[in-house]
């Protein structure tokens, strides 16, 4: 039977939180704000080009494609040689016959304007088109990653809304979005992103507990966040018993891997709670750092 994702993942949301229609019945179309770590598909380079008119779609010479796959082979091809203006037009086409990897990578392009003028709401219609359109995928499908990232680009989109459009702040359909890629998918930044809610409170009753472990599941993916978020409750006891030493390794696996300015908040958790912590703990957190960063190389390969 042929079901909406949208409609799937409002099921999973706890029964004290409100309930929405399907997402395709209450919205004209899908669009987004910025990206939390969404899948690393496409790995496609960033040099400039020429930006294209958001307000009307880029034409396609008729014939100039035999079908979708040739468009998006062509698309990849420009967008890797700089030709993001003809990048585009290709994907367009892609995207026009349905192909979610299309889809997915215009709905990437608008949301950080690469090559396109910035756009949201764009970026958005075009994830909710892949969140309303592949509903036959499964978690073990060619196209699990495009999709479980479409659903967790929605997700951040919907708990700010995207301003001055009819996409609305709302923090429960922003948990139903994480609830199901993190579910079904096992997507690292959805379950990343549903403990947070859990953490903070929002869209959801305030949980450390489930917080905690959402944080273990992509942690344990080698999602660096969550490894310094589920670190400081393990230290603090926070929703879970306290294992100091654990935490510490999870700290210090988080502190490897943070990068720039953006992961400051990481380094300075670490920091404290290292500067905090006994000779004891320290030295058992480095024997479990080893051991786990194993762990977590694994289940990064098995993944991929």
């Amino acid at each position: 039977m042929r079901t909406s994702r949208t409609a799937l993942g409002r099921a999973m949301r706890p029964s004290g939180a409100a309930r929405d229609r399907p997402l395709r019945d209450r919205l004209p179309a899908l669009s987004g704000r910025r990206l939390v770590a969404a899948a690393g598909l496409l790995l496609l380079g960033a040099m400039p080009a020429l930006a294209l008119d958001a307000t009307a779609r880029t034409p396609v010479p008729s014939g100039s494609y035999r079908n979708a796959r040739e468009a998006l082979r062509m698309g990849v091809r420009d967008y890797n040689a700089g030709d993001k203006e003809g990048a585009a037009r290709a994907l367009e086409y892609a995207a026009d016959q349905g192909h979610a990897l299309a889809l997915w990578k215009l709905g990437r392009m608008y949301a950080e304007g690469d090559g396109v003028p910035h756009d949201d709401l764009k970026a958005f219609e075009f994830f909710s088109r892949i969140a309303d359109d592949t509903t036959d995928e499964g978690p073990d499908a060619q196209n699990s990653g495009v999709v479980a990232s479409a659903f967790t680009a929605l997700g951040t989109y919907f708990l700010d809304g995207i301003k001055g459009t009819y996409v609305r702040p709302n923090p429960e359909r922003a948990y139903d979005m994480f609830n199901y890629a993190a579910s079904y998918f096992g997507d690292p930044n959805a379950q990343y992103n549903l403990g947070r809610l859990y953490l903070d409170g929002t869209g959801v009753d305030t949980d450390a507990r489930q917080a905690a472990r959402w944080f273990n599941l992509a942690a344990e993916k080698g999602h660096a966040p969550a490894q310094a978020l589920l670190g400081q409750l393990l230290v603090n006891g926070q929703g879970v018993p306290p294992q100091r030493a654990r935490g510490l390794m999870w700290l210090s696996l988080a502190r490897e891997a943070a990068q720039g300015r953006k992961d400051a908040w990481i380094v300075d958790l670490y920091d404290k709670a290292w500067a905090s912590a006994s000779e004891d703990d320290r030295a058992a957190a480095l024997a479990q750092a080893s051991q786990a960063t194993a762990q977590v190389t694994g289940s990064a390969r098995r993944r991929r």
